[in-house]
């Protein structure tokens, strides 16, 4: 790939790093061509992070490339498995795959996630976005997998703040599923 694959911010605006970008990205496409590869799938695109970086590729341009590339990968992975085990064996895995944020959901606010030692996530803006989740699965409300991967949470110290590692995993999770269904 080259330096033109994604338009870049001004040169004292914070992107992407091109080369991190561009290297991740062709490794990725080698991966999803090779369809026995399993050096990629939708979870890994989706938690990939870039260094910020002065004059680097636009944010939100890679982050809807990788939407994409992330769903391409959970298509693909949907096609393999309908073929070989049919849609209902699909349906199970993606059904087991969401019983596993239920937990967290039916926790009260404030207590969902491990508190934060220093700076976390705030408690409030986390607990939101998982309301919302729960709403989409009762059939209440709607919610993509691209709200999930780009909300963005203020930070928090310590009680007042969830650690960050432990919601992100949470979150590739619930991209995960709502992305194999949508």
């Amino acid at each position: 790939m080259s330096k033109e694959t994604f338009e870049q911010v001004g040169p004292f605006a914070r992107g992407y790093k091109p080369e991190e970008v561009d290297e991740f990205l062709a490794r990725a496409q080698e991966a999803y061509l090779d369809p026995y590869s399993t050096e990629f799938d939708a979870e890994k695109v989706a938690g990939v992070a870039f260094t910020p970086v002065r004059g680097g590729y636009r944010p939100d341009a890679v982050d809807a490339a990788l939407d994409r590339l992330a769903s391409a990968f959970v298509q693909r992975k949907r096609t393999q498995v309908v073929a070989r085990l049919g849609e209902e064996t699909w349906l199970n895995q993606i059904y087991d795959l969401a019983k596993t944020l239920y937990p967290r959901i039916l926790r009260p606010a404030g207590e969902r996630f491990r508190d934060a030692r220093g700076t976390g996530y705030d408690k409030g803006q986390v607990d939101a976005l998982l309301d919302r989740l729960a709403k989409y699965f009762d059939g209440q409300e709607a919610l993509t997998s691209s709200e999930i991967r780009r909300a963005v949470f203020s930070s928090a110290k310590n009680a007042a703040g969830y650690d960050t590692a432990v919601v992100d995993v949470y979150l590739e999770r619930a991209v995960a599923v709502l992305t194999a269904v949508e």
